[in-house]
């Protein structure tokens, strides 16, 4: 440890110090959701407009504390931001210019950091927060593995911000960097890590729902659940169930999770891997679920290939995969990342999972919404359209879409004709438009002269 501590301090800066370190066209990258830095933003912005030009900022999930890049440089006279997916933050600063948005499918992310190919997009400076350093000389992400590893390792500057506040998640693979592989150490201000509130209730649309899917989950089955409300339902609903021998494989690590580990849902005996062990990238979520994450030996955090690549995936038998959308068009196409052209979110893990259950044995993938929403206004718009809304990104391919549920009901979608596709879907559509979608439909000729479409 005293050959550890030497080197700590010889690479011990200020977060002012880091912040000279960038130069002009650089890429910086910043941990993800929870590891965002806070000290060295601050400092970083700070910077803004002294002689610094095109500097490229990539976050993931922005959140608070606002990032100063984008504060502090509201003319983007030496940032610009990016981020792999979008909060409500990255919303607001996208919807003033200050923001733009980096596709992809989330799986790929550590396949680029290592990839040479791609080393145009290595990143210049990367910056994360991370635990203290332990007796081995290790740095663990915390609740940001993902593929930080690859992005430190691949950086010009490796540079990590200590927070005594960030939990140990064991792992699992690549969760930690050593000392001998980053070039500074910044000692944070150990600001609180950032937290969610508790789910909102659950409205009876989304019950409704939620007990469409309760129907096909059975005992022994691999369970990912995405981000929102429905898939924290879903494990509430499950907490609560007689289901047992429940697998965990995600992405995101929920916090109806926690409460079916206290139930005794989960045990991950029956996975093709990582027996008794629950696998997961990231977290954000309440301090209860990262009190629980902390050195807890029965959760693994591992790099997104691992958890999200379809190939591994389906390795486990009777993969659950439940992940919201937005809307879906009569010929099955689904956005759950976009308002027309504003961004909302991002495809992240979902076209993942649901290509990965799909080819697991007994596997089956949920996507989930409401049939309707309300605009501001208060004007009702069904969430299940004749087309795409104009703009808006295909998320999941009509392809790849399985099963679709609203509250009116679930339907198997895949491989389906045009016409069954669309009569299926109507179904599901609340009574309101499913005449105005009928009448869509025949102008699409994709509505046959019989009322029940076979296949």
């Amino acid at each position: 440890m005293s050959t550890y501590m030497d080197e700590y301090k010889k690479k011990l800066i200020t977060a002012e110090q880091a912040a000279q370190l960038v130069q002009s066209n650089s890429i910086i990258d910043y941990g993800m959701f929870a590891a965002k830095p806070v000290d060295f933003d601050a400092a970083l912005g700070k910077r803004a407009g002294d002689g610094l030009e095109n500097v490229a900022i990539r976050g993931t999930g922005s959140i608070l504390p606002i990032p100063e890049v984008i504060k502090g440089d509201p003319e983007q006279k030496s940032f610009q931001y990016f981020s792999w997916y979008f909060t409500l933050l990255d919303r607001k600063a996208c919807d003033v210019g200050l923001a733009a948005h980096n596709p992809f499918n989330y799986h790929e992310a550590t396949l680029l950091a290592y990839n040479p190919d791609f080393s145009h997009l290595w990143p210049d400076v990367w910056v994360s927060q991370v635990t203290p350093m332990d007796k081995h000389g290790c740095f663990n992400f915390g609740l940001g593995n993902s593929h930080s590893r690859g992005l430190a390792l691949n950086s010009k500057i490796a540079i990590v911000e200590v927070n005594e506040n960030m939990p140990l998640c064991l792992g699992g693979n690549d969760e930690y960097v050593h000392i001998s592989e980053i070039d500074y150490i910044i000692e944070g201000s150990n600001t609180p890590i950032f937290t969610t509130p508790p789910s909102p209730d659950p409205s009876p649309e989304d019950r409704k729902i939620a007990e469409y899917i309760m129907e096909d989950i059975k005992d022994g089955a691999m369970i990912q659940l995405g981000i929102g409300a429905m898939p924290n339902l879903i494990g509430n609903l499950l907490a609560e169930s007689d289901v047992k021998d429940l697998g965990i494989q995600t992405e995101m690590f929920c916090d109806s999770f926690v409460k079916m580990y206290e139930k005794g849902r989960i045990t991950n005996a029956k996975k093709a891997y990582d027996i008794n062990k629950s696998t997961y990238s990231f977290c954000l979520g309440t301090q209860d679920t990262y009190d629980f994450l902390d050195g807890n030996p029965r959760v693994a955090s591992c790099t997104v290939n691992y958890t999200n690549d379809p190939t591994r995936v389906a390795m486990h038998d009777n993969v659950i995969a439940i992940n919201n959308i937005l809307e879906i068009d009569l010929l099955s196409q689904v956005c759950s990342e976009t308002s027309g052209l504003r961004q909302i979110s991002g495809t992240g893990g979902q076209l993942d999972f649901v290509i990965g259950a799909f080819h697991s044995k007994g596997g089956k993938a949920f996507l989930a919404f409401s049939s309707t929403y309300k605009d501001k206004e208060g004007k009702v718009h069904s969430r299940i359209r004749p087309m795409l809304t104009p703009g808006a990104a295909v998320t999941v391919p009509r392809t790849q879409v399985q099963y679709v549920v609203t509250e009116y009901g679930k339907a198997n979608l895949k491989a389906k004709s045009t016409w069954g596709r669309a009569e299926a879907l109507i179904n599901l559509a609340h009574p309101d438009f499913r005449d105005d979608l009928i009448a869509s439909a025949k102008e699409m000729k994709i509505w046959s002269r019989t009322n029940r479409i076979p296949f």
